[in-house]
């Protein structure tokens, strides 16, 4: 299992960090645009090539399609060896890119040098060419649209924009005075001012996008920064908000963190004081739990900017949903198994006053953790009530217009209001949560919504085993249909009660736990390799957001 830290780690708003020393400095290029570096360059490498082969096969063509026959332009170097030289060039860039054979860093200064010789390329060229069709000098060049294209496909830092830009504007001068050389019109240093001033305006506009994304990048990464945690990549995304991978800077241990979306956070005040209310709860209702089948929460926060957020472990797994959608249904004795475990989380949540209110299977989610396998997680306890009798101080932390569940998964007198919701509400939910493991679909579905409530209400649920084309024993049967009863007192009347029924239904589930459970995960989610020195290991799946 994962480790516990003996004291939180704090979390304080941005603004409030002193110098990190994991942060880049300013003469080094910002991790968002060295991720993706690889990408980018090979796009354009290969938009490149492409261009320069059409180039090509015009530059062949026009002749024999009557056009103006292309003399042989005096110069040093021939123009099919240029051409050739630059297409080469471009392909071999490509395939630097596409299998990253240089770190990230490296592959943007390999850019650089690339857009510097494809300029030289491409003024040799366009000399060839004007010289081979008598063109005047003036105007602007090609090169002018390297340099700008660059900065903004393939960023670097300012400094080396600017001397890269710089090379490349030379490189039309440079090769008009080439072709000087090897017997044609050598340029004055007027007609080069007049015909090149465009390429250096070009190198100095090149320095506004290199210097727009550095610092957007770097403002970013500022902001996903939370006091010890970095966020690194958003793992889903909900009505309420965002959960995200993140690591500790100084122990590199991956978490997740889930923030308030801001879009609901500006709602009117009444709304959104409500939203930051039933966040809060959800955090300090996580935090009173301490069952190795809920999710362990690490820290929690307000951002200067009003943004709410906790800290949580980062899970190694799927959420039921996603495991039933992929692999499909599943027997009997591992449901139970797997079952037995959420009840487990949800008993202690019953004993200390709590009620979750939102067990569905994409809040469940079956991990890898430590050296065990097919370990339950129960997360989002963000819609959490306390039971009747118990201390209540919040009042209704309701939404208006907001349903209080979700549809498929809420018991009637969570739809009705009609009687207070309480310890079996979650037994109905786990019942359907149930149905869902062994037939793949919901115990009762419809075109909207409304339809989906008004069948829990009304309907009696067929049982399982008419749905599923695996044997169900009919024990298992009658405790599923016992947790869907309409009447919350003829529910099993507690999570233990319940985890002992099911139990008691299948009699393979220790063989599953002991055997099937590993030989499963070794076929279909085998380890990932271990996660490199100052990273996290990537997981298959994190906290899921309402």
């Amino acid at each position: 299992m994962m480790d516990s830290p003996g004291t939180p780690d704090t979390v304080v708003p941005v603004e409030r960090l002193g110098p990190d020393p994991g942060t880049k400095l300013a003469h080094e290029v910002p991790p968002d645009i060295l991720r993706g570096a690889g990408r980018r360059l090979q796009i354009l490498a290969a938009a490149i090539s492409a261009g320069i082969a059409v180039n090509l096969i015009i530059y062949r063509l026009v002749p024999l399609l009557g056009g103006p026959q292309f003399g042989d332009p005096p110069g040093p170097i021939d123009i099919d060896v240029i051409v050739l030289g630059m297409l080469l060039l471009s392909i071999g860039v490509f395939f630097i890119a596409r299998f990253e054979w240089l770190s990230p860093a490296r592959l943007l200064d390999a850019g650089l040098v690339y857009e510097v010789l494809l300029a030289f390329g491409a003024g040799v060229a366009i000399q060839a060419f004007a010289q081979s069709l008598r063109l005047p000098r003036w105007g602007i060049s090609e090169v002018c649209i390297l340099i700008l294209l660059f900065p903004v496909i393939v960023p670097n830092t300012p400094g080396k924009v600017l001397l890269a830009s710089l090379a490349a504007a030379s490189m039309d001068p440079l090769g008009d005075l080439l072709y000087g050389l090897g017997g044609g019109a050598t340029p004055s240093v007027s007609e080069l001012v007049g015909a090149y001033h465009f390429n250096y305006l070009s190198a100095g506009l090149a320095l506004i996008p290199a210097h727009v994304l550095t610092t957007l990048a770097r403002q970013v990464q500022a902001a996903r920064e939370l006091g010890s945690y970095r966020l690194i990549e958003r793992i889903s995304r909900g009505g309420m908000g965002e959960v995200w991978r993140a690591e500790h800077r100084m122990l590199a241990r991956p978490a997740a963190i889930k923030l308030i979306r801001r879009d609901m956070m500006a709602r009117d005040g009444e709304d959104r004081d409500v939203l930051q209310q039933r966040f809060e709860r959800e955090a300090n209702a996580t935090a009173l739990l301490s069952s190795p089948h809920t999710v362990e929460l690490y820290d929690f926060g307000v951002t200067s900017d009003g943004t709410f957020y906790y800290v949580m472990e980062l899970l190694d797994g799927l959420d039921m949903h996603s495991l039933v959608e992929r692999y499909g249904p599943l027997g009997p004795d591992r449901a139970v198994y797997l079952l037995g475990q959420v009840c487990e989380s949800l008993a202690e949540a019953h004993e200390r006053g709590l009620v979750h209110r939102d067990i569905k299977p994409a809040n469940v989610y079956v991990c890898r953790y430590g050296l065990e396998v097919d370990f339950v997680k129960v997360v989002d306890f963000g819609l959490v009530g306390v039971r009747p009798g118990m201390p209540q101080t919040d009042g209704s932390l309701a939404i208006k217009g907001t349903p209080e569940g979700t549809p498929a998964f809420m018991a009637p007198e969570q739809i009705l209001g009609d009687q207070p919701v309480g310890v079996r509400t979650d037994i109905y939910a786990v019942g359907c949560l149930a149905y869902w493991l062994l037939t793949g679909g919901w115990v009762f579905e419809g075109e909207t919504a409304m339809e989906v409530l008004v069948r829990h209400v009304r309907e009696a649920p067929p049982p399982p085993s008419s749905r599923s084309e695996l044997p169900i024993p009919v024990c298992l049967d009658e405790a599923i249909l016992a947790c869907l009863e309409k009447d919350p007192d003829r529910r099993p009347p507690s999570a233990e009660a319940l985890a002992l029924r099911l139990a008691s239904c299948v009699s393979e589930s220790a063989h599953w736990a002991d055997r099937g459970a590993r030989e499963w995960w070794d076929i279909h989610r085998p380890p990932a390799s271990p996660p490199a020195a100052g990273g996290g290991r990537k997981p298959s799946a994190g906290p899921s957001v309402p």
